[in-house]
């Protein structure tokens, strides 16, 4: 059986109580899917830090890979996944 992993980074490790979790293809398959199964596991708390209050619009400020490619750069919340993706979900980074 194949399997998506899927990373989570700062405050959505928090929210999701763990670093990193596998998830079969069939149960997703593109990222809006994924982040509903992940909601489904984590409650409100994922929610409410993946989407804009009272919504299913994906906050502005969340940033998602697929492989290490962003999924503005793709076919946003419609890239498809399969067996071997690597989903990495993370707050925005800034420097100084």
């Amino acid at each position: 059986m194949g399997k998506i992993t899927v990373k989570f980074f700062a405050s959505f490790r928090e929210a999701a109580g763990q670093s990193q979790i596998e998830v079969s293809p069939s149960e997703c398959k593109d990222v809006q899917a994924l982040l509903e199964v992940l909601v489904g596991r984590f409650g409100k708390g994922l929610a409410d830090q993946l989407y804009e209050p009272n919504t299913r619009k994906l906050r502005e400020t969340v940033n998602i890979l697929v492989d290490g490619r962003g999924i503005n750069l793709l076919k946003g919340l419609n890239t498809p996944l399969a067996d071997g993706n690597v989903v990495a979900i993370f707050p925005p980074v800034s420097g100084g």
